[in-house]
């Protein structure tokens, strides 16, 4: 017995070595014949969802990639409802999924880090937050349902973990991962090949399928509690808003400076909702754009509201619940006004004719609800083929403010607001909430 204890000393060991040190192919290489001694013993080679009584979620991206996890990370705990799981998310995202029902604990790994030495960092902290918080657990299943090109390290993470069984997206589904993520498929130990055009979230909810779950529902959603809900309701009140007032949510905010529509066209449009419907106006963002924010709530005047860099996730969440409608490029707050059933106008860099597969796409990014509008430019500009390849705001000049004003009509004016709610292809699934622990590993 001590004979076994020390060879699974000696492979613990090796694998943090190897984790601070190799590059993926090394990894692969040599690291999985160390892990298959670890926990070799274990595996019989085939998967049964049924046997699984942890498992590991790893998702490092951001706001938007996150809720649109949502759908998966409730039908996982409706297959296993006795299973324990743990979600790792970034550290910015952490509030977001704080009290989040259906897993048992939330974990933060920050893989941001300087470029010198970055692969090393990388594999050094993936294998400290391993060593401290989830070797222990001994998962049986870890799980990365990230689609496109792993550009955090999250693959390491799954491997690190020690679970039995590893599943991701191959690197071969799309031309960018190949090239960037050459090698990685050797750490999982199964793998999905699909390579067709889908909406994240359906790509998301095909790994359930394809571990033989069960699915009910394909709705997003996010958690609030009473503070977040208290919090909203006195921000509105504080600003003189009246029960009955129509309040609008703006997004001017994006994830690239192309993606970003210019603050004269929301300005413009914000002065119509004022005129034409009484509107009141609310600014969300977050961090890095409270300049947005200020100059736009100057230009609209009083009866705008500035909440950008001002509330945490949830508390937007709260915000955006109580907006009737939203108008914004593809970030966080436009799926996070999605989750809670607000009508969204998508703002859209990428032209009506350009690569579908685009990190930009509608067909891969659109808000995941019934009612939508997605306003974007019917050809590229000059220069851009495929997709808006600019570093500054160009494809998305070509949107008017008229075509905006007339898609925003149709919310308001043809009962949208009412209807938007989105259902999916189930009803509500009464799952029970499983207790919710913390912990956290900020590298």
């Amino acid at each position: 017995m001590s004979e076994v204890r020390n060879i699974v000393r000696l492979a613990s060991r090796l694998r943090w070595i190897l984790g601070g040190m190799a590059s993926a192919r090394v990894m692969a290489a040599i690291g999985c014949p160390v892990y298959a001694l670890l926990r070799g013993s274990e595996q019989d080679g085939k998967f049964d969802l049924l046997k699984v009584k942890s498992i590991l979620v790893v998702r490092l991206d951001e706001i938007g990639d996150v809720v649109m996890t949502t759908p998966f990370l409730r039908e996982l705990r409706c297959n296993v409802p006795n299973a324990w799981i743990t979600l790792v998310v970034k550290p910015s995202i952490y509030n977001l999924v704080e009290i989040c029902p259906y897993v048992n604990e939330v974990l933060t790994y920050d893989w941001s880090t300087p470029r010198l030495l970055r692969l090393f960092q990388r594999h050094w902290r993936a294998a400290k937050l391993s060593r401290r918080h989830l070797w222990h657990r001994r998962f049986d299943l870890a799980i990365l349902p990230r689609w496109d090109t792993d550009y955090y390290h999250g693959t390491f993470l799954t491997y690190f973990s020690g679970a039995v069984w590893r599943v991701g997206y191959s690197e071969n589904v799309n031309a960018s991962k190949k090239r960037l993520n050459q090698g990685l498929d050797r750490l999982f130990t199964h793998m999905l090949e699909d390579s067709a055009l889908k909406h994240e979230v359906e790509h998301n909810l095909d790994v359930i399928r394809s571990l033989g779950g069960e699915l009910h529902d394909d709705r997003l959603e996010l958690w609030l509690d009473e503070e977040d809900e208290t919090f909203a309701d006195e921000v509105l009140k504080n600003h003189g808003f009246k029960p009955g007032d129509l309040l609008i949510g703006l997004g001017p905010g994006a994830g690239a400076p192309k993606r970003q529509w210019p603050l004269s066209c929301y300005k413009e449009l914000g002065v119509w909702l004022q005129n034409q419907y009484a509107a009141r106006l609310v600014i969300i963002g977050g961090p890095g754009e409270e300049l947005l924010g200020s100059e736009l709530q100057k230009q609209l005047g009083r009866s705008c509201i500035d909440l950008v860099g001002k509330t945490t996730l949830r508390q937007a969440t709260a915000i955006l619940k109580r907006t009737s409608v939203f108008v914004g490029s593809d970030a966080g707050p436009m799926h996070m006004a999605a989750a809670v059933g607000v009508p969204v106008v998508e703002l859209s860099c990428h032209p009506k004719s350009g690569f579908p597969y685009s990190a930009n796409s509608p067909r891969r990014f659109r808000p995941w609800c019934r009612n939508h509008k997605i306003v974007q430019p019917e050809l590229p500009l000059p220069e851009c083929t495929e997709e808006c390849n600019a570093d500054r705001p160009h494809c998305i000049l070509s949107i008017t403010v008229d075509q905006v004003k007339q898609v925003v009509s149709q919310l308001l004016d043809g009962r949208g607001v009412i209807q938007g709610r989105h259902v999916g292809f189930g009803q509500d699934l009464g799952v029970e909430k499983v207790s919710n622990r913390t912990g956290e590993e900020k590298g």
